[in-house]
């Protein structure tokens, strides 16, 4: 947890605490210290707040993207830009909540970033339907139907979802690696560099709406 107000990010590392399945707990003040301490220890959730001194969430967020991809970014902010939203879901963060949220939403979002990659509320959903908007109208081009078969269409609905790996293979009774396989197809063919990706896309093609 990284946050400049010593005491939201003492309640939240507290109530974060609280959450089952929830191991250590870090948090400092900003996002050096939150790089630094990334590059001791084996961290699996970054909670970011955005505006910080030193260095700031959005600088935070590039940074540990290309030198932690295995690290999951939630950002935490009183701020509902929607653009501001979309352009730090483009740069890879995996879910944005507002700090007037629910712990039980908190909850949600640290389970279904872990288990899904992404997690998305009404805020992010909107966001990214706002940016689809302006792709389709600014760059018609950007938007090209990929060969995508029935079963990964299927698959890909389920992954909108917020169905794990395992979720999917159960419901169609496949094994998880292939799920896993098809959705490394879907990457593929929708030149999608990670899950986030692969929901725009969906949302883009109207497979989905939210």
């Amino acid at each position: 947890m990284a946050d400049d107000h010593t005491l939201f990010r003492k309640g939240m590392s507290m109530m974060v605490k609280t959450f089952p399945g929830i191991g250590k707990v870090k948090d400092v003040e900003n996002g050096k210290l939150a790089l630094d301490e990334l590059g001791k220890d084996r961290y699996d959730i970054l909670l970011l707040d955005l505006e910080m001194p030193v260095l700031d969430g959005w600088e935070t967020a590039r940074k540990v993207v290309s030198k932690h991809p295995t690290v999951h970014i939630i950002m935490i902010s009183m701020h509902d830009s929607l653009k501001l939203i979309s352009d730090l879901i483009e740069i890879g963060v995996h879910s944005y909540l507002l700090k007037s949220s629910d712990p039980s939403e908190v909850q949600r979002a640290i389970k279904s970033v872990l288990n899904n990659d992404f997690y998305y509320n009404q805020l992010v959903s909107k966001a990214l339907h706002e940016k689809m908007q302006g792709d389709i109208i600014s760059k018609p081009e950007f938007i090209k139907q990929s060969e995508l078969t029935k079963r990964e269409i299927e698959i890909l609905r389920m992954i909108c979802q917020e169905m794990t790996m395992k979720e999917v293979g159960d419901v169609l009774m496949v094994s998880e690696q292939t799920v896993q396989t098809h959705r490394k197809n879907l990457m593929k063919k929708t030149d999608a560099k990670n899950t986030v990706g692969l929901v725009k896309y969906a949302i883009q093609q109207k497979i989905v709406t939210f």
